[in-house]
């Protein structure tokens, strides 16, 4: 009995390690894509672009705009459009928004074009400028009361009147320079500048301009008045006013020249001739 033992026990353990004992290694199962290859893992969507154009447009306060939403995403899942303007009609197409934008009367208005695609929302955004060149700019002929002058420029029909700056210039250097920030109306308007300084005879003939000038966040827009010169004075009323004062003040002088001249002139003749006399 006891040489029995040890043969069940080796049964036992021929029936629990079959193949004559030997352990077999655990090989795990590997799904072989086509071709035998392994499947990459899973990627994430292809990134997408989307772009409003015009980027950058300008237009007359109270115009309109049309601006293009495009995106390169092939089923977009949500898209709008974010702007404090008015909107018009819209068009679409595949990957495609067109938007009218009507009343443009902000000098600055900034348009958002949103686009979601498999989740992920992007935006691109455009600016659109509402301004108006002056029509005219005119400096009038110089006014000349008493030892001063006084200049008037005329703007007329500009906005935004908060940007503008106007310049006088005189022989090509700046005499006054007025900023208008203060103003803050949303209409086109008329602005007439005006200028006083001491009449000096080394300001004569020097040409004098008057320049406007838009500053608009980078864009710059300059518009001028024709040059007149400060010998230009005699041409204005108050100017023929005192030039005829003073030629009459020059003829009075002359006058009263002549006629001292008059009165002395017979006492300096007969002078003369007794003088001839006593020497004959």
């Amino acid at each position: 009995m006891g040489s029995l033992l040890p043969l069940s026990l080796l049964l036992l353990l021929a029936a629990a390690y079959p193949g004559g004992g030997r352990a077999h290694p655990r090989r795990r199962a590997r799904v072989q894509g086509p071709g035998g290859s392994s499947p990459a893992p899973s990627e994430t969507p292809t990134r997408f672009w989307v772009r409003l154009r015009p980027e950058f447009k300008e237009v007359q306060p109270g115009g309109s705009v049309w601006l293009n939403c495009s995106t390169s995403c092939p089923l977009p899942e949500y898209s709008s459009l974010s702007t404090q303007l008015p909107r018009g009609q819209t068009h679409s197409g595949p990957g495609w928004v067109s938007y009218q934008l009507l009343d443009v009367r902000a000098w600055s208005s900034e348009v958002r074009c949103f686009v979601t695609c498999a989740g992920e929302t992007r935006w691109a955004t455009a600016k659109i400028t509402a301004y108006k060149r002056p029509r005219s700019v005119i400096l009038e002929p110089p006014l000349l009361v008493g030892s001063e002058y006084t200049l008037r420029c005329h703007v007329t029909h500009v906005f935004p009147v908060g940007f503008l700056v106007v310049t006088l210039r005189r022989g090509g250097r700046v005499i006054y320079s007025e900023n208008l920030r203060r103003y803050n109306g949303s209409d086109l308007a008329n602005v007439t500048l005006t200028y006083t300084a001491p009449a000096r005879l080394r300001d004569f003939w020097k040409p004098v301009t008057c320049h406007a000038r838009l500053n608009l966040d980078g864009l710059v827009v300059r518009s001028s008045s024709a040059p007149i010169t400060l010998s230009g004075l005699a041409w204005r009323p108050a100017s023929k006013a005192l030039a005829s004062s003073s030629i009459a003040a020059l003829v009075g002088i002359l006058l009263v020249v002549g006629a001292v001249y008059l009165r002395h002139w017979p006492l300096v003749h007969n002078q003369s001739k007794e003088n001839r006399v006593s020497a004959g």
